[in-house]
């Protein structure tokens, strides 16, 4: 999830860890730990000039189980032998330190699986990415309660018991919020492949998502043979289908799936992508399908989509643009939020 989301987590298991010995310190070494699987954004950049494999190496390694070990040891160890000196001597354990670096790193791609970016928890045994696509990458609804708990526990003294209190009821507030989403995606399945038998659509496989921002709006794609089959349902919907139905033609012709770079792209969108000739020549503009048009009105309002073009032999990436939604795209988002009444 978003970087907010992954300090507000790892403060709340630096509390659970340490909190009664150092007090807000263990707020923020488990935010720093908390941060640290991101990190391989910036690793990815240093270790590849290709921007390709560079973003196949985000949710990598640096976010999987076995480096969750690894890491909670080294730096366990590290930041022990560091504080543990003058009057902290002894205050604290070396296991106290590795158990707080375990868990606000482990958490942190526990909590990506549950996104549709995908995360390969269990490198370098699988590259399986694991998303289980049931909250968005940015949920306010899921951090800002448990943000606003991290905030009331920073006025209370380390060995208040409301501290524990109010980091329990953020883990719980944010835990049932994280169920309540799981129900919406079971829900949100049935009613995508009742809607894609109504409408006599024939496809091989499927998957929902929500759209960004909440888990109100749902997005589901259908992959038939040539194209996807892509429609909307909101939760206050009055009527208990999908609905915005949009047909995208693959293209996947255009650029082979035979390149292993555009084989590495097509696993980084679990197959679900489409490819658009730009007036460049070489360029195609790539759709990453798995995320929803903001704007079900404009096929080219794809939130995940880079151009890619030829460089020294390979396929690459230009830089992201950046482009921010234009105010009609986010008003027609807003409106579809709130359903359809008729």
């Amino acid at each position: 999830m978003d970087s907010l989301t992954q300090i507000v987590l790892g403060a709340a298991c630096g509390e659970v860890a340490l909190g009664k010995k150092i007090g807000n310190k263990a707020l923020l070494f488990g935010s720093i730990g908390g941060t640290i699987p991101d990190l391989d954004v910036f690793v990815g950049s240093w270790l590849f000039q290709n921007e390709i494999d560079s973003m196949a190496f985000h949710r990598g390694f640096m976010h999987s189980l076995v480096f969750a070990v690894l890491a909670a040891f080294v730096l366990g160890y590290l930041v022990f032998w560091l504080y543990n000196t003058r009057k902290r001597k002894g205050s604290t354990s070396r296991k106290d330190w590795i158990w707080l670096f375990f868990l606000s790193i482990f958490t942190h791609p526990l909590l990506d699986s549950f996104t549709p970016y995908g995360t390969q928890l269990f490198l370098p045994f699988s590259n399986y990415r694991v998303a289980i696509n049931n909250i968005a990458v940015v949920d306010p609804i899921y951090t800002m309660p448990f943000l606003l708990c991290l905030i009331v526990i920073m006025f209370f003294r380390r060995t208040n018991a409301k501290r524990k209190f109010w980091n329990k009821t953020g883990i719980v507030i944010s835990s049932i919020y994280m169920l309540l989403t799981l129900v919406n995606k079971v829900y949100v399945n049935l009613v995508f492949k009742k809607s894609l038998q109504e409408n006599k659509i024939s496809f091989s496989r499927f998957q929902t998502q929500p759209s960004i921002f909440n888990n109100i709006l749902w997005y589901g794609i259908a992959e038939g043979e040539d194209s996807y089959h892509v429609a909307f349902y909101s939760l206050l919907d009055k009527s208990n289908q999908f609905s915005d139905w949009k047909q995208l033609t693959k293209n996947h012709e255009l650029v082979p799936l035979v390149n292993r770079d555009i084989k590495t792209l097509s696993w980084f969108s679990n197959g679900y992508y489409n490819i658009v000739p730009l007036d460049s020549v070489g360029q195609y503009r790539y759709n990453d399908l798995r995320y929803p048009l903001l704007n079900a009105e404009d096929p080219n309002s794809s939130i995940f989509s880079f151009t890619i073009y030829k460089d020294e032999g390979r396929w690459n990436i230009l830089p992201f643009e950046g482009k921010p939604p234009s105010s009609e795209d986010l008003s027609v988002f807003w409106r579809r939020i709130k359903g359809k009444q008729n």
